[in-house]
């Protein structure tokens, strides 16, 4: 997949573009289905498949509103190239970029710098400076430009419509397992394993993987059987994200104990896939009481993930 960094840098435009323009945070299932569309689209036309898309999220630029993202910008390209998307723009967010209007938008952006042909859109878009732009005014812009306008509408898992705003109440609600069904994966974290206190290895007894927190949504505070991901390999693990009430810290810390794993990874990049809450965080009075629920935790986390469909 082809990423471009602004549409500064498209020198000419696409070959028929189908495009789809949205923050997409978290590609879930909506999101999937308009990159489905835009393909078939981008297909039967001979075309190019183009996804538009924001950094940051527009939020944060219009009210200053700090929003944990449920993929990261890498993770989320990684998701669209997966899909078979052919290009991505990443447009870089700014209040100057917010001025445009939709008329600029669709006309300048768009039609003349990218060559849009056809565009998918979701069911509740809005575009240009102040959300202006409706699928209204889309539609008739495109009677007259000469380009079509294909509407993609909700995707519903038992009921509920999907979409990032749901997907991130879940996730840190730790309904992890209903959070798969909206994404269509498990939800994953990435990040450096960085040096904790080391209390894991030298006082407990369980050695673990302390990660980097990064921009991310993180699951509510608890232990988690999870998918540990290293070097294009799979293994077993369990997660605690918390503050240690127990030895009374008040940093937040994600510490994940990799099944049958002996090797020294400080510094290199892990992922972590959430499979299944096992429990609250709890405050214990002495360590060894400590050391024998996580103990338990470990044991019960073996079970669930042989069960589970790892994927």
């Amino acid at each position: 997949m082809e990423i471009v960094n602004s549409v500064n840098e498209i020198t000419k435009p696409f070959l028929n573009a189908v495009v789809t323009v949205g923050n997409f945070d978290g590609v879930h299932l909506g999101h999937q289905m308009l990159f489905k569309k835009v393909i078939e689209r981008a297909q039967d036309i001979g075309g190019t498949s183009v996804v538009f898309t924001f950094d940051p999220h527009p939020v944060e630029v219009l009210k200053g509103i700090h929003v944990p993202v449920i993929t990261p910008l890498p993770r989320k390209m990684e998701l669209i190239a997966s899909k078979g998307i052919e290009v991505a723009i990443c447009q870089p967010f700014t209040l100057k970029f917010a001025q445009i209007t939709a008329e600029e938008f669709v006309k300048d952006i768009l039609m003349q710098k990218i060559g849009m042909k056809e565009i998918i859109a979701g069911y509740d878009y809005s575009f240009g400076k102040g959300r202006e732009g409706n699928l209204e005014l889309l539609k008739k812009w495109g009677d007259e430009l000469g380009f079509k306008v294909h509407v993609v509408g909700p995707i519903k898992v038992n009921g509920v419509v999907v979409s990032s705003t749901k997907v991130r109440e879940l996730i840190q609600e730790g309904k992890v397992e209903k959070v798969r069904k909206f994404l269509g994966r498990y939800y994953q974290v990435t990040g450096k394993v960085i040096r904790g206190r080391d209390r894991g290895g030298r006082l407990l007894g369980i050695p673990t993987a302390n990660l980097a927190l990064v921009n991310e949504v993180f699951p509510k505070l608890g232990v988690y059987a999870v998918e540990v991901i290293y070097q294009g390999k799979k293994y077993q693990g369990a997660a605690n994200i918390g503050f240690s009430p127990t030895f009374g810290n008040n940093a937040l810390s994600v510490e994940t104990h990799i099944l049958d794993f002996n090797q020294d990874i400080y510094g290199e990049e892990i992922k972590i896939n959430f499979v299944k809450k096992l429990r609250d965080e709890r405050k214990f009075s002495r360590v060894e009481e400590l050391v024998t629920q996580i103990k338990k935790d470990i044991e019960t986390a073996r079970k669930i993930l042989s069960q589970f469909s790892i994927a």
